[in-house]
């Protein structure tokens, strides 16, 4: 007889989310983590006592997968303003989602990014996105988001100086050579959903998914070292079973199974400051729309969630896309152009960099739905299977479970 049903490899979302549906159904499971917490690349340290996500991340309420998994109320999530601020010389223009801040309907269509008929056009992108069906969004003509953006007759300007900076941020593609099908539905979540931060950081999303799960069956510290059909190899001995789940992140995933394609995992990095006084009083993203490509956005977090940062103290996060991280002095003489004021009074906490903080997603991507059963009881799970995203990490794990229980069921 087997030691259990099925062994999951990796404590990420995806792996958590596995986890989930196979104990709903009460089959046998065990999961192994690599490493000392769950989560994966969703992780948040305390430092100096300031909550510091492994990486600017946020999430986003629109994803359909979080509902099934957990209560979001419980997160007790802070609120990011659904718009951003874009840096033009001397000023701040203010461009927000109407459907959800209708106060900053008038500043938007005034806004010195692009021109009113950029604006307009974006506005209808967006809300086709939101209303269209995700079926149809993922049957139209796949190219790369710029193209998209282009064919959706966006000027130059406004792609240069709000489109790229802020999609960036997202896709951490700064060509934005990602498929339209994965910017579609990206964009959908962003007008049909909020942008929030829980309390207790973004390690607060795994715990919340692996909390109705029972501890004695997730074994951290464990790092598998092979797979095969009924089997995993850990340091301390195998583990016989009548499927796999691997899912681990990409890069070690294709190491377990030489059979996947081996994904170009894209570069991310974060410099947190402390500060005495927030350089903007409103929870929202400010881009470079100067074109200086460098920083991709930065933000006050603790204007967002005030758990983040001390009583008295600010948080501040600037991100920077690719695999090359400047010094953190070069990024403060960034900030004091950005923010319009000194930075010379902020504390450097720490500079987090990510080398493999997600996916690409280049076309062809179909219907974002890759295979996940490989044959022979052995099944891969992650956001490299569907969008690159915390939704594609959960829908991704939770369709995995579905393909291994169909195969159990046989």
């Amino acid at each position: 007889m087997p030691d259990t049903d099925v062994v999951i490899v990796g404590g990420g979302l995806a792996g958590l989310a596995a986890a989930r549906r196979l104990h709903r159904a009460g089959v046998p499971w065990r999961l192994l983590e690599a490493g000392d917490r769950l989560g994966g690349r969703v992780a948040t340290d305390e430092v100096d006592g300031f909550l510091l996500d492994r990486g600017f991340q946020v999430l986003n309420t629109a994803y359909p997968r979080l509902g099934t998994l957990l209560d979001l109320d419980a997160l007790d999530l802070g609120w990011f303003t659904s718009g951003v601020l874009v840096r033009r010389g001397d000023r701040l223009a203010r461009l927000v989602n109407p459907l959800r801040e209708p106060t900053g309907a008038p500043s938007a269509l005034t806004a010195g990014v692009g021109s009113l008929r950029d604006r307009l056009r974006l506005a209808a992108l967006a809300a086709g996105c939101a209303t269209v069906p995700v079926g149809r969004l993922l049957t139209a003509p796949e190219t790369s988001t710029e193209t998209a953006l282009r064919r959706a007759g966006l000027s130059a300007a406004i792609i240069e100086e709000l489109l790229r900076p802020f999609l960036a941020g997202v896709l951490l593609d700064r060509e934005l050579a990602t498929s339209s099908h994965v910017f579609a539905v990206i964009l959908r979540s962003f007008a049909r959903g909020r942008i929030g931060l829980p309390a207790r950081g973004m390690a607060a999303l795994p715990q919340a998914v692996a909390a109705p799960l029972p501890a004695d069956l997730i074994a951290l510290r464990t790092p598998v070292t092979d797979v095969a059909p009924g089997r995993v190899r850990t340091e301390g001995g195998e583990i016989t079973c009548r499927a796999v789940v691997v899912a681990a992140d990409p890069p070690a995933a294709a190491t377990l199974l030489p059979t996947i394609d081996r994904v170009r995992m894209h570069a991310y990095t974060t410099y947190y400051h402390r500060t005495d006084s927030a350089p903007l009083n409103e929870p929202i993203l400010l881009l470079d729309g100067d074109r200086r490509e460098l920083v991709t956005n930065t933000v006050v977090i603790s204007n967002a969630a005030p758990t983040y940062a001390p009583a008295g103290q600010h948080l501040v996060a600037t991100s920077v896309v690719g695999p090359q991280a400047p010094p953190e002095p070069v990024i403060r003489r960034e900030l004091d152009r950005l923010y319009g004021r000194s930075t010379a009074d902020w504390t450097h906490l720490t500079t987090v960099t990510v080398p493999d903080a997600l996916p690409a997603a280049p076309p062809p991507q179909g219907r974002l739905r890759k295979p996940v059963a490989l044959g022979d009881g052995l099944f891969v799970a992650g956001d490299h299977r569907d969008s690159p995203s915390i939704q594609g990490a959960l829908a991704s794990g939770w369709r995995t479970a579905g393909a291994v229980l169909d195969d159990l069921r046989g």
